[in-house]
């Protein structure tokens, strides 16, 4: 009697299936598929130095990541939808006290300020930069985008994108209560 002849071949489909199930897998259970790592994690922020005055008090500076307490720095702009979605939460997260640093975006002032007087200014500190330059220092590649900023002005955390009540809960407060 003649066994039947193995073929290695008829393995392949469904191995090459179970490779792209768990690559499909894995990018669609991270936690922010979008996101790319940030290489300034742990290091000191980048200078605000090249941003200019938004509003009539001076632009934020290096000092202002290097006071007491965790900030946050948020890039945004007048002409960015997901800057405005997101607008509530840096109005409630200010609210509740927490410092927040503004850093408007290749924006247009006169658009920026409407857009403030519009939602409320939540910031602490603002600047303008409007060539783009700090946002390179940064890392940014859109916005918005948000750090998480210790009191010695090392960089915590990184978060692009809108910030949602979810994100804030599961990311930004345990980065803020881990540094203080």
């Amino acid at each position: 009697m003649a066994r039947p002849s193995f073929n290695l071949l008829m393995l392949l489909p469904p191995l090459l299936f179970a490779v792209f199930a768990g690559l499909a897998w894995f990018a669609l259970t991270r936690e922010n598929p979008d996101e790319l790592p940030s290489a300034l994690i742990g290091r000191p922020a980048p200078s605000l130095a090249a941003t200019t005055a938004l509003r009539d008090d001076p632009a934020p500076t290096d000092a202002d990541l290097r006071a007491p307490g965790v900030k946050l720095v948020n890039f945004w702009a007048s002409w960015c939808g997901p800057c405005r979605a997101e607008h509530p939460m840096l109005e409630e997260l200010a609210a509740e006290g927490q410092t927040i640093v503004g850093v408007n975006y290749k924006d247009d002032p006169a658009n920026a300020r409407a857009f403030l007087a519009e939602l409320g200014d939540p910031f602490a500190a603002i600047g303008a930069d409007r060539s783009g330059r700090t946002g390179l220092d940064w890392g940014i590649y859109g916005v918005p985008e948000t750090f998480v900023i210790a009191p010695d002005g090392t960089i915590l955390l990184r978060h692009p994108g809108p910030l949602t009540r979810d994100i804030v809960e599961r990311r930004l407060r345990p980065a803020i209560a881990d540094a203080e």
